[in-house]
């Protein structure tokens, strides 16, 4: 059944005095039914135009009321960019009711900053394909920072039902934002801010979806600052909290998470790859060649995904895991020797050799006292006598059993 805007007003009204936070939602939502019978009742609004229902509902709920037509014809006439003004400014106008209220306007709350990123990611693509300058996800990123001040500052709300159970939901969008505009800095300032309050709730007491999002950021906060340690046990958390349906944002945690753990040397299974069809087309090269100790067939597969692997910040943490390959290789020489405590450093050079890497007898040597030096091996070199002289016990101690085993 059609809604005009009258019974509309009506719906929202209901909504406010019955305390119904989901349905609200709903109601503001610019894809929702009713917003395409307001689009075809009100074909060309303006502000002026529907001003005559001021005062129809309490304030601000009238404005609000008539920026949501002025954001579902926008949205439907494809004009991003004025959809995203005037998302904005609805949200603005809800933040005064927001602010007097309880956390029963949280879903509503979580709905319209939703829309104002959706929004926003839509009219920066448009600017952007029509060669135009558009900064709408970055002016996005500061409305919602003003909501995640609005949660923090709750102080009457009984706890059951305070703002501030929206506060892990609102840094998670926050952290959305900054990483979309490439902003990543800016995100020490809103962390900073919530773990100096005290006052909060414990995390794992939030919705796991909350949870989840959160400790995926800060994993790859963590991530790109070569914390390997924290990354990988806040991506790990992420993971193992993700809802089993989810499934692309179980591929996202593990496109950060598999890389961390096989610098580690645990290797993914191929259950698991199965399982995630593009991260087995993009890491199984990689794993293959470290199972084989084949050095060439790591390096080919860091040039032909170079770019896929730039673009993920994953480059320089797979050149890493190069070491892997090495002592793979280099292990198998021992396994080929017996398990000798005494092998030529020519044993290791020949067998570089045979993996397509040319290098000098001085080259290898250093290659073998690298890999000594890093933990892969236990041993010293004669360089004297040009003879590697491994532990009799635990000569190729477990990756993860090194002193540092992420660096």
């Amino acid at each position: 059944m059609a809604m005009n805007f009258s019974t509309f007003i009506m719906t929202l009204a209901q909504a406010i005095q019955s305390e119904n936070g989901p349905n609200l939602a709903y109601l503001l939502r610019p894809t929702s039914p009713h917003g395409k019978d307001l689009v075809k009742e009100f074909r060309n609004p303006t502000v002026p135009l529907t001003s005559r229902y001021g005062g129809c509902i309490e304030s601000p709920w009238d404005d609000i009321a008539i920026r949501y037509v002025m954001v579902t014809t926008h949205t439907a006439r494809k004009r991003p960019g004025e959809a995203f003004n005037e998302q904005s400014q609805l949200v603005s106008q809800f933040f005064r009711y927001f602010i007097n209220n309880t956390g029963w306007t949280l879903p509503a709350l979580f709905s319209m900053l939703r829309d104002l990123r959706d929004i926003a990611f839509d009219a920066d693509n448009y600017a952007k394909y029509n060669n135009q300058k558009s900064e709408c996800m970055e002016s996005a990123a500061g409305v919602v920072v003003k909501a995640f001040s609005n949660c923090m500052t709750d102080r009457t709300s009984p706890p059951s039902e305070s703002r501030k159970w929206g506060v892990y939901y609102v840094v998670g969008l926050v952290l959305k934002c900054y990483f979309r505009v490439k902003r990543i800095s800016l995100s020490k300032n809103i962390l900073r801010a919530l773990n100096a309050n005290p006052d909060i709730p414990p995390l794992s007491e939030y919705p796991r979806s909350h949870q989840v999002t959160y400790r995926y950021y800060l994993g790859m906060l963590s991530f790109l600052n070569e914390d390997y340690t924290k990354s990988e046990q806040e991506l790990t958390l992420a993971f193992y909290h993700c809802y089993i349906p989810a499934h692309s944002n179980q591929e996202r945690i593990l496109t950060y998470l598999l890389p961390l753990r096989v610098l580690r040397g645990n290797l993914p299974t191929r259950d698991l790859m199965d399982r995630f069809p593009v991260l087995d087309e993009l890491f199984t090269p990689f794993i293959a060649a470290i199972r084989a100790g084949d050095i060439s067939a790591y390096d080919a597969a860091l040039d032909k995904w170079e770019r896929r692997l730039l673009e993920l910040n994953l480059w320089l943490t797979l050149e890493r895991a190069r070491e892997l390959c090495i002592r793979g290789l280099f292990r198998r020489v021992w396994v080929a020797t017996d398990h000798s405590t005494r092998i030529p450093i020519s044993m290791f050079h020949c067998s570089l050799r045979l993996k397509g890497i040319d290098v000098s007898m001085e080259e290898a040597e250093c290659y073998v006292a690298n890999m000594i030096y890093q933990g892969y091996m236990r041993g010293y070199i004669s360089h004297e006598k040009q003879m590697v002289v491994l532990a009799s016990a635990n000569a190729f101690p477990r990756v993860v059993d090194r002193s540092a085993p992420l660096s």
